[in-house]
């Protein structure tokens, strides 16, 4: 189910280069929410010979339109400030690191499970914009897939992710603070790194 539910983000949440800044967030998530299903639908042969294709197109629709920077500031929290730049540099790397890693290996459970789409919420002046969804599943209650976005000049970007009230960037930063301090901002980076090699 879990798994499930993070190839429903990773697909819903993926936006398509051709987007301008002109268009809606909701648009634009509903717009290619079908061509990412679609190129798992047309490559699921090319991806059953080779795994690594989920990396590339995760790679390719997904990561340019999350903004991994603003994330990471958040996960981190105040541990972010004290880090060097160096510090902040690898955990960006590793951190999106891991959500691409996850998203791709979760895309393999996707079945056809319908996306319903809900009245967004505007804040900050239209700025950002709270785009809501939910999973509907055969004989389960609709689980909720809330995506935080805000504007800037290339366009839309996520910065968070909430499924069934729970935040994606609060539930790591719940997880990351307790290694932070154990071993420091560096013994975080060093378990992410090594947690993301044990996967490739």
């Amino acid at each position: 189910m879990k798994a499930f539910i993070l190839a429903t983000l990773a697909a819903a949440c993926s936006l398509t280069a051709a987007a301008t800044s002109s268009t809606s967030a909701e648009d634009l998530v509903k717009s290619t929410t079908d061509q990412v299903l679609e190129t798992l639908a047309d490559e699921r042969e090319a991806i059953e010979n080779s795994p690594d294709r989920l990396f590339e197109i995760v790679d390719e629709i997904v990561l340019p339109h999350f903004d991994f920077e603003r994330m990471s500031r958040r996960v981190l929290g105040k541990a972010w400030k004290r880090a060097s730049p160096e510090q902040q540099s690898n955990f960006i790397k590793e951190f999106q690191t891991l959500l691409v890693r996850t998203y791709a290996t979760a895309l393999k459970a996707y079945s056809d499970e319908t996306i319903e789409f809900l009245p967004p919420r505007e804040k900050e002046g239209g700025k950002e914009t709270t785009i809501r969804t939910q999973i509907v599943l055969s004989g389960s209650p609709p689980i909720p897939m809330n995506y935080e976005m805000y504007e800037r000049d290339d366009g839309w970007k996520v910065f968070d992710v909430a499924i069934d009230g729970v935040s994606l960037v609060i539930n790591y930063r719940s997880t990351f603070r307790s290694e932070i301090r154990k071993n420091g901002v560096d013994g975080l980076i060093a378990r992410l790194a090594k947690h993301n090699s044990e996967r490739k």
